[in-house]
């Protein structure tokens, strides 16, 4: 080649060409695949199906076309890429779960939401949806541009007339190159009363639009937890959306079920089972026992079956934290406007959909005057004719050719070519008088028409008027209620909101069983009762300890070798009093060979304002006590902390929550007891040992409880002894000491009595429950035992059977609501028999 006409070449910068290649590559994408039109919300593949399909006649009202047909259509006509991609589009459109009003109608497999995918084009078939017709409706009256197709042979609209908001009520999803899109989807009746409150107001204010809008809508119904990522989203068009399925907790053949009829928008219900049932082999789903999809034709059913000692609510919750019934929807408002990708606020999107529709209606009226004036313009040549029709009649019978006689009309009459054209083309019968009549009043229609055709296109508020009576009849045919429920407060909302805060027994057997039973299942009796049927245990096994708090109470369980586990009370199993209840090791990773010993119900923990100024005081079984602050057991960890340092040989017995300056009350398995104040046991850390409390008797004795009073309180102690003989003591008669001496005598120890084996502070509001080995409980009112000195024997609580002895005491807090409700139950349990008459014995 001649080097003189050789093309010179350009020396170009390789990062310079890839960036401007790849620029170039983006826009691509992002115009023209993966964003939405904020106009009508639509991608241009699913802008060219509904095209496709509407040019091709496959209307809502027509019969159903083979899915390939129409592909076919597209792929020839507009959309230049692979049949997969626009067949996959058009299915999403006629899925039901997957888009809230769904713009093409299926006939066959279209997939499931299980995530089957449907079947080949070849065998389905589909039709639009009469909704559809609301998005191409206007369009043969040049409402919009048109561009070119791929091959320049056809024209194709670069937007749909659309009447109805379709990015809001179906949403988009699609990833752009350095953007993506995910917008949510709406209740259309919502979606129409904001934009109409927009048109009314311009100004109105995005918490004024979230009066209409609540909330996004799915198609799958569902559950919205928490408000504040959708008004995030609504204001600055991104946020987070929390998601639930809808259950219910229903009790069949004694049994709990969990029965789910809704899941989250773009849950695959098929891979959330499978993954729930690998969560619940894998042991890091408690309580479930069996799971089944019963969903049909009817509707969607998911029935996960639980085990007996279950509870439903917990399990739910634990359903929701680790399994897709619990799904987050990330809110992206990105969308093309005026071509070019921008992230919208409710308000911007709402605006964007009213100017096109106004830009829709002013290019309709403005073809309709176009057309009425074409149409006025031939009446008035009709009516020319029809003034002097002989003479026209004439003229044209005159004329040797069709054109010598348009010209002549046109030269006679002043007429134009158009108009002298259609006096030609007129018809004999309409010369007749009544078709003369008609010509006339559809003249003086046409030319009332025009005048309120230029007066629309003359008047913004009236156009605004035409969007408004479209959107209300829009509304009316097609509005329908919300599918998906909001919890306003959910940001505040955990598992306590859907359980009763009621009075529970909390039951802990020396085995290692735990229940938890509501309170007004025991019925109160007298003193000196026979009791009534408690626990069933297992033999050999008793109940070791017994405690009463509310349901949403904190729960610090301390173990006998010095730790501290955290639980709510509602996070225990449930059980009758009868029942055995469920291993505690199941619920606490205690160590083997470790019992509980003591547990304190608490309002907060990590509240300053509630732990400051209160303490935790302990005492062991060989006579050691130690303070430390509850702020100090804030976050106690899975496997327990270290709450008290336990010496060789001692365990933990007690664990009293005070306010820094109460007395404290010691007693011992001797009979004897010790008082002295709080302030002299200084405040420690948790890993403390303690110091000594109280000196025991001798080698064999043992602290059996302690008591913690406020100082301005007066209560009474009661003790009770192992063979089952108690009574009240005033707390005057226990002279305050100094901590470490041995006490004064609490009551009088015989082999008739037994060791002491419990010390409570009551008040006469009280009651207490004593239960013994055996499992046989007694509930009596504190104010049947009188007060009795400090040393005496006192009488007998409970009739104990040979070798039984008393396993646990513990007061019992009620108010007179709870009182009735067991005196109730009590009336209804006649098969027990009356407890019989108390005998005092005889004062040591």
């Amino acid at each position: 080649m001649d080097s003189s006409t050789a093309t010179p070449l350009i020396p170009i910068a390789i990062e310079e060409e890839m960036r401007s290649a790849y620029i170039d590559y983006a826009m691509s994408v992002i115009i023209a695949r993966a964003l939405p039109d904020a106009r009508d919300g639509l991608k241009p593949v699913h802008r060219r199906v509904l095209f496709g399909m509407y040019e091709l006649g496959v209307h809502h009202d027509k019969p159903y076309k083979k899915s390939a047909r129409i592909v076919g259509e597209v792929l020839g006509k507009f959309h230049p890429h692979g049949d997969g991609s626009v067949y996959d589009a058009m299915v999403r459109m006629a899925q039901d779960w997957s888009l809230r009003y769904p713009l093409v109608q299926g006939q066959g497999n279209f997939g499931s939401v299980d995530g089957d995918s449907p079947a080949a084009m070849r065998y389905t078939e589909a039709r639009l949806a009469r909704v559809t017709q609301e998005m191409l409706g206007d369009l043969s009256k040049e409402t919009v541009d048109l561009q070119p197709n791929f091959d320049d042979s056809l024209k194709e609209p670069t937007v749909l007339p659309a009447q109805l908001p379709n990015l809001l009520i179906n949403g988009a999803s699609g990833i752009a190159v350095g953007m993506a899109t995910n917008m949510a989807p709406h209740n259309l009746r919502e979606v129409l009363n904001g934009v109409q409150a927009y048109i009314d107001n311009p100004e109105l204010s995005i918490d004024d639009l979230m009066q209409h809008i609540s909330a996004p809508d799915f198609p799958t119904g569902g559950i919205i937890y928490g408000y504040q990522g959708i008004k995030a989203a609504y204001e600055t068009g991104r946020g987070r959306v929390i998601m639930r399925a809808k259950a219910t907790i229903e009790v069949n053949d004694g049994r709990e079920q969990i029965i789910v009829t809704e899941i989250p928008y773009m849950v695959n219900k098929a891979m959330m089972i499978e993954k729930t049932a690998h969560l619940v082999n894998d042991k890091k789903l408690l309580g479930i026992a069996d799971i089944r999809d019963e969903s049909d034709k009817d509707g969607l059913r998911i029935v996960y079956d639980l085990k007996r000692d279950a509870m439903g609510s917990v399990v739910l919750n634990n359903l929701y934290k680790q399994t897709a019934l619990q799904s987050s929807f990330s809110i992206n408002n990105v969308a093309l406007l005026n071509g070019k990708p921008q992230l919208m606020n409710l308000k911007q999107l709402i605006k964007a959909f009213v100017d096109h529709r106004h830009d829709v209606v002013t290019r309709r009226t403005q073809y309709e005057l176009r057309q009425a004036q074409q149409r006025m313009h031939i009446l008035e040549g009709y009516l020319v004719a029809l003034d002097n029709l002989d003479a026209v009649i004439a003229l044209i019978k005159a004329a040797a050719t069709p054109q010598a006689a348009k010209e002549g009309l046109m030269r006679e009459y002043q007429l134009s070519e158009f108009q002298a054209k259609a006096i030609l083309e007129l018809k004999l019968q309409r010369l007749t008088g009544m078709e003369r009549d008609k010509i006339t009043t559809e003249y003086h229609a046409l030319k009332e028409l025009i005048a309120d055709l230029e007066d629309i296109l003359a008047h913004k508020h009236r156009r605004m008027a035409i969007i408004q009576e479209e959107l209300t009849a829009i509304n009316e045919r097609y509005g329908d209620g919300r599918r998906t429920e909001i919890e306003h407060n959910a940001g505040e909302f955990t598992m306590e909101d859907m359980i009763p805060n009621t009075p529970m027994v909390i039951t802990v057997s020396n085995a290692g069983y735990i229940k938890r039973t509501p309170l007004v299942d025991y019925r109160t009796q007298g003193r000196g009762g026979v009791g009534a049927r408690g626990v069933s245990t297992k033999q050999d096994d008793f109940t070791s300890n017994l405690f009463v708090a509310t349901a949403h109470d904190y729960l610090l369980i301390f173990t006998e070798q010095g730790k501290v586990y955290w639980k709510k009370v509602y996070a225990l199993p449930e059980g009758s009093k009868t029942s055995q209840g469920r291993a505690i090791q199941n619920l606490l990773a205690i160590a083997p060979g470790d019992q509980v010993r003591s547990i304190l119900k608490v309002s907060q923990l990590n509240d300053p304002a509630y732990t400051e100024g209160r303490y935790i005081v302990f005492c062991t079984q060989q006579g050691t006590t130690k303070k430390t602050p509850l702020a100090a057991f804030a976050n106690p960890r899975s496997t327990g902390i270290i709450a008290i340092t336990i010496h060789p040989g001692d365990h933990l017995l007690e664990a009293k929550l005070t306010e820094g300056d109460n007395h404290l009350v010691m007693a011992l398995a001797s009979g004897r007891a010790i008082r002295f104040r709080e302030e002299e046991v200084r405040s420690m850390g948790r890993t403390a040992a303690g110091v000594r409390g109280v000196t025991l008797a001798g080698p064999d004795d043992r602290v059996v409880g302690m008591v913690s009073v406020a100082p301005e309180t007066a209560p009474n102690l009661l003790v009770v002894s192992e063979k089952g003989y108690g009574k009240q003591s005033s707390l005057e008669d226990y002279r305050i000491t100094h901590r470490g001496g041995k006490g004064v005598k609490t009551i009088q120890v015989t082999d008739k009595t037994g060791g002491l084996v419990a010390i409570k502070d009551v008040e006469a509001s009280d009651e207490l429950m004593i239960i013994n080995k055996s499992g046989i409980t007694i509930r009596m009112d504190i104010d049947e035992l009188r007060v009795m000195g400090r040393a005496t024997q006192g009488v007998r609580l409970i009739r104990l059977n040979e070798g039984d002895e008393i396993a646990a005491v513990e007061k019992v807090h009620t108010d007179i609501d709870e009182q009735e409700a067991a005196s109730e139950t009590a009336t209804e349990e006649a098969a027990v028999p009356p407890p019989p008459v108390a005998v005092e014995e005889p004062e040591g």
